[in-house]
């Protein structure tokens, strides 16, 4: 029997657990293309983005994780374009044949058609972005050290947070414990303060996915923090160090973190149709994409009806993206050996959220945590959730330091040189 070319595109959970569940396997040869050549572990940009880790701690070379298996290759490159009829994808640097293509793409920041925002705003989904926010937030209180012009240094001290699902939360969280115990102590010219963390979200609640019980103890964590939450509220515009809220008020600020919303990737030759709502891909129950033959999509790439605890589609959450990746890994063995394939159902394990020190809340099935054992349980699920041993130690390294000195020494400001 010939074997499958298997090209998956996208190198995060889904992925990732795809290519390595078919490591080994004589049936099938696996590409996985990704426009970076590392893997990195998206539940913890923001602790690089506030100084907290680095980004090595969260990242790790595609190449050097695929050593040593021998029918999985790496291929630098952007997917551009399908080409259905002829079973080839298009890359920013060639072409790639496959039998089977898997969509793990994942999902870009939705800035729902606010162009000033999109120009101006951090947004908060890759190491790139992790790494602008922790050099233009050191930057701005640098520059606050300096002025003497008290409304200016108001603007450069304001932190607005767009978006209070759980990278919103965490990264007000984080942000008011830094002011808290470090900014006074590096920055004694700041001692008088006189800059406010705002969290923005148009919806009723914070962490809306959660559980009433999770939601109502997270927002009085971050009242009790001192971050002034804002519900009910969308974010109009940001021009001219303003952010533009719909109920008339304004915000004065140089920092606007967007952690609003996510959209699927439009690729040039999927049809129109094969897509649902946040562009994500329709799957049928084995994650085909409808009106395809033979391309796959799992993750936040795709979204499914076909399970009936989640008529409306799957959470975009990490496990999603993993057990869709094994069961899918499985239905391409059955597929080679000629055995039926089995639809995917979603075993939910409950969801997390990190407020900050010994601060979170935990929707486990049947049970709901919140503070210190929420914390711990956070932490040790986001550990053993770090794609392999050295990124683990180094993390826990980190996170013990930062729990019992309340510091960490991982602010600087970094920046390439730019050749003219």
């Amino acid at each position: 029997m010939a074997v499958k070319e298997i090209v998956i595109a996208g190198g995060g959970f889904a992925g990732i657990n795809l290519a390595l569940k078919l490591s080994g396997n004589p049936l099938f040869h696996i590409t996985l293309v990704d426009r970076n050549n590392y893997n990195f572990f998206p539940p913890l940009l923001y602790q690089v983005a506030t100084g907290f880790l680095e980004s090595s701690n969260i990242c790790y070379p595609f190449r050097k994780l695929f050593q040593g298996k021998g029918n999985i290759s790496f291929r630098m490159g952007e997917l551009l374009k399908v080409c259905q009829q002829e079973s080839k994808i298009v890359l920013s640097n060639g072409e790639l044949k496959y039998d089977y293509l898997v969509m793990a793409t994942g999902t870009v920041t939705n800035f729902f058609g606010l162009e000033n925002v999109k120009k101006q705003a951090i947004p908060m989904k890759t190491v790139n972005d992790a790494l602008e926010m922790r050099n233009h937030f050191l930057q701005k209180m640098e520059q606050a050290t300096i002025t003497t012009d008290a409304e200016e240094r108001k603007k450069l001290l304001n932190v607005v947070i767009a978006g209070a699902g759980p990278t919103g939360v965490e990264v007000s969280g984080m942000m008011a414990e830094m002011r808290r115990n470090i900014l006074r102590k590096d920055y004694p010219e700041l001692k008088q303060g006189g800059g406010n963390i705002y969290l923005i979200d148009a919806g009723k609640a914070v962490l809306m996915p959660m559980s009433t019980k999770s939601q109502q103890a997270t927002y009085k964590d971050l009242l009790q923090m001192g971050v002034v939450v804002r519900l009910n509220t969308h974010v109009k515009d940001y021009l001219n160090d303003t952010v533009y809220l719909d109920n008339g008020s304004t915000i004065g600020t140089k920092t606007l973190i967007w952690a609003a919303g996510v959209t699927g990737h439009v690729f040039e030759g999927i049809p129109n149709e094969s897509y649902g709502r946040g562009k994500r891909m329709i799957a049928d129950e084995f994650n085909k994409v409808i009106g395809t033959t033979n391309i796959y999509a799992i993750g936040d790439s795709c979204i499914q009806s076909s399970d009936s605890r989640f008529p409306n589609g799957h959470p975009q959450l990490a496990q999603v993206a993993i057990q869709q990746a094994k069961n899918l890994a499985k239905n391409f063995i059955a597929l080679g050996s000629g055995k039926p394939m089995r639809p995917f159902l979603y075993d939910d394990k409950g969801s997390l959220a990190i407020i900050g020190r010994n601060k979170a809340v935990a929707d486990l099935p049947k049970l709901h945590f919140k503070g210190f054992i929420a914390w711990f349980i956070w932490v040790f699920v986001h550990l053993v959730s770090l794609i392999n041993y050295r990124n683990r130690v180094k993390t826990f390294y980190n996170w013990m330091i930062a729990y019992f000195t309340k510091d960490q020494s991982l602010r600087m400001i970094i920046r390439p040189s730019e050749k003219e």
